[in-house]
């Protein structure tokens, strides 16, 4: 895609917002106040506000490969912190999806150098390859979901500012589009 077509793009977004609410941007322009923080994996493929069709200010996101919960990652706790102390949002979604290329090169023994300290983390979430016959790509993405939303409610900013905030982990299923609850 080239700048002018990004450019293009955007116009037209522009346009299609402006027909239905002329002062759309005067409001964005006050602040946010999204009832959602979302954790999603970085996939180009599985954006949170378009496969739910969320208008801008709804959704506070953070993103990262395999939507790892990582205590010692200050991004993502800043941004969890931010979200539950000062936008107040009402609930946390945890959302992996299928075919996740994060998931895939933990689990398959990546070996590139600069991915190395992230693909540790993601390992973390995995069975133990000795204990188990047979384990699907989607499903270990689906297992992962879950860990991470065990990890969140233990994370420190959480435990300290997300009185009350529900935490759902969510798959997204990139063949059929699909965002399946899982808790």
């Amino acid at each position: 895609m080239q700048d002018s077509e990004l450019r293009k793009n955007n116009e037209e977004f522009i346009r299609k917002i402006k027909e239905q609410d002329p002062f759309f941007f005067d409001e964005l322009k006050k602040g946010q106040t999204p009832e959602f923080f979302v954790l999603s994996c970085s996939d180009s493929r599985v954006s949170p506000s378009i496969i739910t069709q969320m208008p801008l200010g709804q959704m506070f996101v953070h993103r990262n490969i395999a939507n790892q919960v990582v205590t010692e990652d200050e991004s993502f706790s800043a941004s969890l912190y931010f979200a539950l102390e000062h936008l107040k949002v009402k609930k946390i979604i945890i959302k992996g999806h299928t075919e996740c290329g994060g998931i895939k090169a933990a689990w398959l023994d990546n070996d590139e150098e600069e991915l190395q300290g992230w693909i540790s983390k993601i390992r973390k979430s995995f069975p133990n390859k000795h204990d188990i016959k047979e384990i699907s790509l989607d499903e270990l993405a689906k297992n992962n979901v879950l860990k991470q939303v065990k990890h969140l409610k233990q994370h420190p900013i959480y435990k300290a500012y997300g009185n009350d905030v529900e935490v759902r982990g969510c798959l997204f299923h990139v063949e059929s589009g699909e965002l399946e609850r899982l808790t």
